[in-house]
Order: structure tokens, then sequence, then C-alpha cells
């Protein structure tokens, strides 16, 4: 083997070895990120309304704080209270003590997996003491999505969009206005055609058309300015290194297959600042419950907006200051012979 090829043979086996080495590791962040939230999906100062006189629900409230740390009760003075709650997202269910007996409310819309775990949890232990409790679905998922499978599974295209929306603008060139009213433009044709088909066409949103087409619009807006934000000032890896963000912790941290609160900590907390958690909440919102609780998502979706396309405009003026020519230093005249 000659000495020049020798380098040459040396730098392909790092590279064989780097490819072996990162592989694997990829593969187990993907299954961290992935399999340990849904492996320990269980309730988590998961709030529930208990609402009647004191001395009734005295025995209810005792035995759900039995369970130390999985529920946070809020208490309410009657039905009507308990249940507006429940409308207002404030709480995923509520136990209430009727003149007809006990009675629980949940709201299977902002989350099947949690509506389910309240009736076994509250109404099973009930049925088990010997008495029976009455369920009431307050805010009922649609019935084209009563397990919300459709708005689950729609994360993750959201994300994809995002991405490659800032991908293209990076790889074509797009720098600056230019860039941000492309994102703008692609983020809104998303929402629209989402829209049409989760909303009019399988039904599995119920709510406003054009309230669902902005935050649909507004998570796509999210993912794909602050991937063309961190090109512009990173280069194209800034568009690996975000999309890891979003898809490696955004997405198994959404909580969109159970509930924020059912994830284990920090998780539930990461992924509600994230624009695939954020976007999903929203949607909820906007989709089931006529916008009660969208502030919180709303703003962070917009800051990650704001911010990404902040970042495109910079990283074009950044671009055409090093591309301006420096002053031209004066030439000294040169004395007379």
């Amino acid at each position: 083997m000659s000495t020049a090829s020798a380098p040459a043979s040396r730098g392909l086996a790092l590279r064989a070895i780097a490819v072996v080495v990162i592989v694997p590791v990829l593969a187990a962040l993907a299954l961290w990120a992935f399999a340990w939230p849904a492996a320990r999906t269980a309730p988590r100062d998961l709030p529930l309304g208990v609402a009647g006189p004191p001395a009734a629900t005295a025995g209810i409230e005792e035995k759900l704080t039995r369970q130390e740390g999985a529920f946070e009760i809020h208490h309410y003075a009657d039905e009507a209270a308990a249940r507006a709650a429940v409308e207002q997202r404030t709480v995923y269910g509520a136990v209430v003590v009727t003149e007809r007996g006990p009675e629980l409310l949940t709201a299977s819309a902002a989350s099947p997996v949690v509506a389910q775990l309240l009736q076994q949890a509250v109404a099973g232990q009930a049925a088990a003491d010997g008495r029976e409790m009455r369920t009431v679905d307050v805010v009922a998922a649609p019935a084209a999505d009563p397990r919300g499978a459709a708005l689950n599974t729609s994360v993750l295209p959201l994300a994809v969009a995002g991405i490659a929306a800032g991908a293209v603008v990076t790889l074509l060139g797009l720098r600056g206005v230019r860039a941000a009213l492309a994102l703008v433009g692609a983020a809104a044709l998303v929402g629209v055609v989402a829209a049409a088909l989760a909303d009019s066409w399988l039904g599995v949103l119920t709510g406003d058309w054009w309230a669902e087409a902005a935050a649909l619009a507004l998570s796509t807006l999210a993912v794909g300015a602050a991937v063309a934000g961190c090109a512009a000032l990173l280069g194209t890896a800034g568009i690996g290194g975000m999309a890891f963000v979003v898809m490696f912790l955004g997405n198994p941290f959404s909580g969109a297959a159970s509930a924020p609160r059912m994830l284990p900590e920090p998780v539930g907390a990461i992924g509600q600042w994230l624009p695939p958690g954020a976007g999903t909440t929203l949607l909820r919102s906007v989709a089931f419950f006529d916008g009660a609780a969208a502030t919180g998502p709303l703003l962070t979706l917009t800051w990650w907006a704001l911010l990404g396309l902040g970042a495109v405009m910079l990283g074009d003026a950044l671009k055409r200051r090093r591309k301006e020519p420096g002053p031209v230093p004066e030439r000294e005249p040169a004395l007379a012979g």
C-alpha cells in the first residue's frame, strides 16, 4: 500500500467507525425519548375537582389523596361550578356529590386516556365499595374520533411540514423578507389544508373552522421559522439541530397521546414549551372547548414563530454585512522628483 493511500484508508475507517457508533446512539436516544414517557404514563398532580358539602365529600377526597402525588384536588361548591371548571379546562374531571348520589364528570375531548383513568380510579373504586357512580362526559370527544387517535397522529405530520418548510427555504437560498413570507405562506396553506381534511372531511375536529386552521398554521410556522432561523445563524447544521429538538423531544414530550400531567417530570413541562406540545394543547382548546385555556400555548407558539422569523432576518443582515466591501484606503500622493 502506498503512503498516499494510507491516510485515505484511515479516513474511511474512521467514517465507518463513526457510523457504527452514531447509529446505535441515535437509536438509543429515539427509544429513550419515545418509549420512556410512554412506559411511565401515570397521573401526576392531575387536576381533579371535588364538589358538594364538605361532610359528604370528605370520604371521597380521603380516598383520592391516598394515591400520593396522583391528583391535585380543586374544591367547588356545587355541580354547576365543577362542570364549568371542566369546560374551562381548569380540571380534567370532577367528583360531585348530588342528591341523586355521587357523580363523575369527565371530558374525553381533553384526553380519552384521562377520562378512562378517572372512570377506573374513581367510579371503579365506588363500585368496589358497593356504590354506583354515574359518569357524565361533559365535553365528549367527537364521534368520528372517540379515542383521539386522529388528533394524536396529527402532531407528527405538522412537525414534518414545519421542518420541511424551514429546510426548503434554507436550501433554496431564500433570505430575509422573502424567506419570512415563504414560511408564513406555506404555514397558512398547511393550516387550511389540514383543517379541510380534519374538520370538513374526517370530522375529527368540531370547533370553529378558521380558529382550527389558524392553530394548525401557527403550529407549522413555529417549527418552520425555528428551523429556518437556526439555519440562518448556524448554517445547514441548524436544520438538523432543530429537527432533532422537534422530532426527538417535542413529539414524544407533547402529551398528545395522553396528557402533559400523565408524563414523568419534567417531560410534561418541557413538552408544553416546545411547538408540538403547545400546538396540540392549542388545537384541543379551539376544537373542543371554544378556546378555553388557549392563551398559554398561543403565546408559546407565537414566541417561537417571532423568534424564528427574527433569526431569519438577523442571519440575512449578518450575511449582508460580511459581504459589504470595507473602506478603500486612500493612496498617498506621489512625491515629485
